[in-house]
Protein backbone atom coordinates (compact mmCIF):
# COMPACT_ATOMS: atom_id res chain seq x y z
CA UNK A 1 0.00 0.00 0.00
CA UNK A 2 1.29 3.46 -0.86
CA UNK A 3 1.11 5.87 2.08
CA UNK A 4 2.44 9.04 3.64
CA UNK A 5 3.76 8.84 7.20
CA UNK A 6 3.42 11.57 9.82
CA UNK A 7 5.45 11.23 13.02
CA UNK A 8 8.05 12.99 15.12
CA UNK A 9 9.47 11.42 18.35
CA UNK A 10 11.36 8.19 18.94
CA UNK A 11 8.10 6.33 19.67
CA UNK A 12 7.08 6.92 16.04
CA UNK A 13 10.19 5.24 14.62
CA UNK A 14 9.35 1.52 15.21
CA UNK A 15 5.98 1.75 13.37
CA UNK A 16 7.73 3.42 10.42
CA UNK A 17 10.35 0.67 10.31
CA UNK A 18 7.63 -1.98 10.60
CA UNK A 19 5.76 -0.53 7.61
CA UNK A 20 8.91 -0.59 5.49
CA UNK A 21 9.70 -4.15 6.61
CA UNK A 22 6.15 -5.21 5.66
CA UNK A 23 6.68 -3.93 2.12
CA UNK A 24 4.54 -0.79 2.20
CA UNK A 25 5.48 2.03 -0.17
CA UNK A 26 6.11 5.24 1.80
CA UNK A 27 5.78 8.18 -0.61
CA UNK A 28 7.42 10.48 1.92
CA UNK A 29 7.63 11.17 5.64
CA UNK A 30 6.31 14.32 7.30
CA UNK A 31 7.79 15.39 10.62
CA UNK A 32 8.24 18.49 12.74
CA UNK A 33 10.96 20.99 11.74
CA UNK A 34 14.40 20.73 13.30
CA UNK A 35 14.46 22.32 16.76
CA UNK A 36 17.15 24.19 18.67
CA UNK A 37 18.41 22.16 21.61
CA UNK A 38 21.31 22.13 24.02
CA UNK A 39 23.59 24.85 25.26
CA UNK A 40 24.82 25.69 21.81
CA UNK A 41 21.23 25.95 20.57
CA UNK A 42 22.12 23.92 17.48
CA UNK A 43 19.36 22.57 15.26
CA UNK A 44 18.50 18.93 15.92
CA UNK A 45 16.39 16.72 13.65
CA UNK A 46 13.48 14.71 15.01
CA UNK A 47 13.97 11.01 15.66
CA UNK A 48 11.64 10.21 12.75
CA UNK A 49 13.55 12.44 10.34
CA UNK A 50 16.82 10.76 11.30
CA UNK A 51 15.32 7.29 10.81
CA UNK A 52 13.65 8.24 7.52
CA UNK A 53 16.92 9.50 6.06
CA UNK A 54 18.61 6.30 7.18
CA UNK A 55 15.87 4.32 5.40
CA UNK A 56 16.34 6.34 2.22
CA UNK A 57 12.93 8.01 2.42
CA UNK A 58 12.04 11.53 1.36
CA UNK A 59 11.25 13.89 4.24
CA UNK A 60 9.09 16.99 4.53
CA UNK A 61 9.21 19.35 7.54
CA UNK A 62 6.37 21.87 7.20
CA UNK A 63 5.80 24.38 10.00
CA UNK A 64 2.09 23.75 9.62
CA UNK A 65 0.41 20.61 8.33
CA UNK A 66 -1.80 22.53 5.90
CA UNK A 67 1.31 23.42 3.89
CA UNK A 68 1.62 19.82 2.72
CA UNK A 69 -1.96 19.23 1.49
CA UNK A 70 -1.27 19.64 -2.22
CA UNK A 71 1.79 17.39 -2.15
CA UNK A 72 -0.02 14.66 -0.22
CA UNK A 73 -2.91 14.76 -2.70
CA UNK A 74 -0.49 14.46 -5.63
CA UNK A 75 1.60 11.67 -4.08
CA UNK A 76 -0.62 8.77 -5.07
CA UNK A 77 -0.84 7.68 -1.45
CA UNK A 78 -3.95 5.69 -0.55
CA UNK A 79 -3.79 6.56 3.15
CA UNK A 80 -1.96 8.71 5.66
CA UNK A 81 -0.53 7.15 8.82
CA UNK A 82 -0.03 9.27 11.94
CA UNK A 83 1.99 8.33 15.03
CA UNK A 84 2.63 11.14 17.53
CA UNK A 85 3.08 13.79 14.88
CA UNK A 86 2.47 16.72 17.20
CA UNK A 87 -0.05 18.79 15.22
CA UNK A 88 -3.79 18.67 14.65
CA UNK A 89 -4.38 17.82 10.99
CA UNK A 90 -6.83 20.09 9.11
CA UNK A 91 -9.87 18.63 7.29
CA UNK A 92 -8.44 19.41 3.85
CA UNK A 93 -5.40 17.27 4.62
CA UNK A 94 -7.51 14.40 5.97
CA UNK A 95 -9.40 14.42 2.66
CA UNK A 96 -6.22 14.37 0.56
CA UNK A 97 -6.00 10.55 0.37
CA UNK A 98 -8.74 8.09 -0.69
CA UNK A 99 -8.77 6.23 2.63
CA UNK A 100 -8.17 9.27 4.79
CA UNK A 101 -5.72 9.08 7.71
CA UNK A 102 -5.31 6.52 10.49
CA UNK A 103 -3.66 7.14 13.84
CA UNK A 104 -1.88 4.77 16.22
CA UNK A 105 -3.06 5.89 19.65
CA UNK A 106 -1.65 4.44 22.86
CA UNK A 107 -4.79 3.87 24.92
CA UNK A 108 -8.18 2.20 24.71
CA UNK A 109 -10.37 4.97 23.38
CA UNK A 110 -12.28 6.95 24.48
CA UNK A 111 -10.22 6.70 27.68
CA UNK A 112 -7.18 8.97 27.57
CA UNK A 113 -7.64 10.94 24.40
CA UNK A 114 -4.86 13.45 24.02
CA UNK A 115 -1.14 14.00 24.40
CA UNK A 116 -0.05 11.88 27.38
CA UNK A 117 -2.13 8.66 27.50
CA UNK A 118 0.66 6.47 28.91
CA UNK A 119 1.50 8.79 31.81
CA UNK A 120 -2.16 9.44 32.61
CA UNK A 121 -3.02 5.73 32.69
CA UNK A 122 -0.26 5.09 35.24
CA UNK A 123 -1.10 8.15 37.34
CA UNK A 124 -4.74 7.05 37.51
CA UNK A 125 -3.81 3.54 38.62
CA UNK A 126 -5.47 1.91 35.60
CA UNK A 127 -4.90 -1.87 35.59
CA UNK A 128 -4.92 -2.01 31.79
CA UNK A 129 -4.47 0.21 28.78
CA UNK A 130 -4.03 -0.58 25.10
CA UNK A 131 -3.47 0.52 21.53
CA UNK A 132 -6.09 1.70 19.05
CA UNK A 133 -5.88 2.13 15.28
CA UNK A 134 -8.40 4.89 14.64
CA UNK A 135 -9.69 7.02 11.79
CA UNK A 136 -8.37 10.54 12.19
CA UNK A 137 -10.96 13.29 12.47
CA UNK A 138 -10.53 17.04 12.82
CA UNK A 139 -11.31 16.82 16.56
CA UNK A 140 -8.81 15.36 19.00
CA UNK A 141 -8.85 11.53 19.03
CA UNK A 142 -12.59 11.28 18.43
CA UNK A 143 -12.56 9.07 15.34
CA UNK A 144 -13.98 5.55 15.04
CA UNK A 145 -11.69 2.60 15.76
CA UNK A 146 -10.57 -0.01 13.21
CA UNK A 147 -8.70 -2.26 15.64
CA UNK A 148 -7.77 -2.31 19.30
CA UNK A 149 -5.75 -4.41 21.71
CA UNK A 150 -5.52 -4.54 25.51
CA UNK A 151 -2.26 -4.38 27.48
CA UNK A 152 -1.92 -5.06 31.22
CA UNK A 153 0.06 -2.42 33.12
CA UNK A 154 2.77 -3.92 35.34
CA UNK A 155 2.64 -3.01 39.02
CA UNK A 156 6.07 -1.35 38.90
CA UNK A 157 6.19 -0.49 35.20
CA UNK A 158 7.41 2.99 34.27
CA UNK A 159 6.13 5.18 31.46
CA UNK A 160 9.25 4.34 29.47
CA UNK A 161 8.76 0.60 29.89
CA UNK A 162 5.02 0.61 29.24
CA UNK A 163 5.45 2.99 26.31
CA UNK A 164 8.00 0.69 24.69
CA UNK A 165 5.60 -2.25 24.92
CA UNK A 166 2.73 -0.21 23.52
CA UNK A 167 4.84 1.00 20.61
CA UNK A 168 5.76 -2.58 19.74
CA UNK A 169 2.13 -3.73 19.93
CA UNK A 170 1.01 -0.67 17.99
CA UNK A 171 3.45 -1.36 15.16
CA UNK A 172 2.21 -4.96 14.92
CA UNK A 173 -1.44 -3.89 14.96
CA UNK A 174 -0.85 -1.21 12.35
CA UNK A 175 0.83 -3.63 9.96
CA UNK A 176 -2.00 -6.14 10.44
CA UNK A 177 -4.74 -3.53 9.96
CA UNK A 178 -3.56 -1.48 6.97
CA UNK A 179 -4.11 -4.12 4.25
CA UNK A 180 -7.74 -4.48 5.41
CA UNK A 181 -8.67 -0.80 5.57
CA UNK A 182 -10.78 -0.98 2.43
CA UNK A 183 -13.02 -3.69 3.92
CA UNK A 184 -13.06 -2.78 7.63
CA UNK A 185 -15.87 -0.67 9.06
CA UNK A 186 -14.53 1.32 12.01
CA UNK A 187 -16.62 1.29 15.17
CA UNK A 188 -17.58 4.51 16.98
CA UNK A 189 -16.01 5.04 20.37
CA UNK A 190 -18.32 4.08 23.23
CA UNK A 191 -18.16 5.40 26.78
CA UNK A 192 -17.28 8.53 28.71
CA UNK A 193 -14.14 10.19 27.31
CA UNK A 194 -11.23 11.13 29.53
CA UNK A 195 -8.48 13.47 28.42
CA UNK A 196 -4.75 12.91 28.72
CA UNK A 197 -3.57 16.48 29.01
CA UNK A 198 0.14 17.17 28.68
CA UNK A 199 2.02 16.48 31.90
CA UNK A 200 3.76 19.32 33.74
CA UNK A 201 6.83 19.32 35.95
CA UNK A 202 4.77 20.65 38.87
CA UNK A 203 2.54 17.54 38.81
CA UNK A 204 5.51 15.33 39.64
CA UNK A 205 6.50 16.99 42.88
CA UNK A 206 6.44 14.39 45.66
CA UNK A 207 4.03 15.67 48.30
CA UNK A 208 4.21 13.46 51.43
CA UNK A 209 0.69 14.51 52.44
CA UNK A 210 -0.49 12.18 49.66
CA UNK A 211 -0.72 8.37 50.05
CA UNK A 212 2.44 6.38 49.35
CA UNK A 213 0.76 4.33 46.62
CA UNK A 214 -0.13 7.52 44.74
CA UNK A 215 3.42 8.80 45.02
CA UNK A 216 4.76 5.49 43.70
CA UNK A 217 2.59 5.99 40.61
CA UNK A 218 3.89 9.55 40.25
CA UNK A 219 7.44 8.18 40.22
CA UNK A 220 6.59 5.52 37.65
CA UNK A 221 4.68 7.90 35.40
CA UNK A 222 7.46 10.48 35.51
CA UNK A 223 10.21 8.10 34.42
CA UNK A 224 11.96 9.14 32.22
CA UNK A 225 10.35 12.56 31.78
CA UNK A 226 9.80 14.92 33.46
CA UNK A 227 10.85 12.93 36.53
CA UNK A 228 9.31 12.85 39.99
CA UNK A 229 11.11 15.21 42.34
CA UNK A 230 11.41 16.79 45.73
CA UNK A 231 13.87 19.26 47.24
CA UNK A 232 16.21 18.76 50.18
CA UNK A 233 17.99 21.83 51.49
CA UNK A 234 16.82 23.72 48.37
CA UNK A 235 18.50 21.20 46.04
CA UNK A 236 16.26 19.21 43.70
CA UNK A 237 16.36 15.42 43.88
CA UNK A 238 14.82 13.42 41.04
CA UNK A 239 13.32 10.10 42.07
CA UNK A 240 13.43 7.63 39.20
CA UNK A 241 12.30 4.46 40.95
CA UNK A 242 10.37 3.87 44.18
CA UNK A 243 7.70 1.64 45.68
CA UNK A 244 5.18 2.00 48.48
CA UNK A 245 5.78 -0.08 51.62
CA UNK A 246 4.27 -0.51 55.07
CA UNK A 247 6.57 1.61 57.21
CA UNK A 248 5.91 4.30 59.79
CA UNK A 249 8.24 7.24 59.19
CA UNK A 250 7.56 10.86 60.18
CA UNK A 251 5.78 12.54 57.29
CA UNK A 252 8.27 14.34 55.05
CA UNK A 253 11.32 12.60 56.57
CA UNK A 254 13.64 10.29 54.63
CA UNK A 255 14.95 7.71 57.11
CA UNK A 256 18.27 5.89 57.11
CA UNK A 257 16.84 3.22 54.78
CA UNK A 258 15.86 5.87 52.19
CA UNK A 259 12.17 5.60 53.01
CA UNK A 260 10.12 8.77 52.70
CA UNK A 261 7.39 9.06 55.28
CA UNK A 262 3.95 9.80 53.82
CA UNK A 263 0.50 10.32 55.23
CA UNK A 264 -0.27 6.59 55.21
CA UNK A 265 3.02 4.68 54.99
CA UNK A 266 6.42 4.77 53.38
CA UNK A 267 7.76 5.41 49.90
CA UNK A 268 10.90 3.33 49.48
CA UNK A 269 13.27 5.33 47.29
CA UNK A 270 15.26 3.03 45.00
CA UNK A 271 16.99 5.18 42.39
CA UNK A 272 17.58 8.94 42.54
CA UNK A 273 19.46 11.68 40.75
CA UNK A 274 20.63 14.56 42.94
CA UNK A 275 20.83 17.94 41.26
CA UNK A 276 23.94 18.20 39.08
CA UNK A 277 24.96 14.58 39.71
CA UNK A 278 24.60 11.17 38.12
CA UNK A 279 21.85 8.66 38.77
CA UNK A 280 22.59 6.52 41.81
CA UNK A 281 21.03 4.07 44.25
CA UNK A 282 18.92 5.91 46.78
CA UNK A 283 20.66 4.17 49.69
CA UNK A 284 24.03 5.44 48.48
CA UNK A 285 22.67 8.98 48.36
CA UNK A 286 21.08 8.68 51.83
CA UNK A 287 24.21 7.18 53.36
CA UNK A 288 26.16 10.18 52.15
CA UNK A 289 23.94 12.54 54.14
CA UNK A 290 24.41 12.78 57.91
CA UNK A 291 21.67 13.37 60.41
CA UNK A 292 17.99 13.83 59.75
CA UNK A 293 16.86 14.37 56.17
CA UNK A 294 13.60 16.16 55.53
CA UNK A 295 12.23 17.23 52.20
CA UNK A 296 11.38 20.89 51.79
CA UNK A 297 7.62 21.50 52.09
Amino acid sequence: MRLVYFGTPADAVPPLRALIAAGHDVAFVVTQPDRKRGRGASLVASAVKTAAIELGLEVRTPSRAREIVTEVAASGAEVGVVVAFGQILPPELLAATPLGFVNVHFSQLPRWRGAAPVERAILAGDPTTGVAIMQVEADLDTGPVFAETTVTIGSEETSAELGARLVERGAELLVATLPRLGELVPEPQVGEPTYAHKVTVAEFRLDPSRPAAELARVVRAGNPRPGAWCTVDDARIKVLRARSIERTVPVGTIDADAVLGTVDGGLQLIEVQPEGKRTMEAMAWRTGRRGDVRIDR
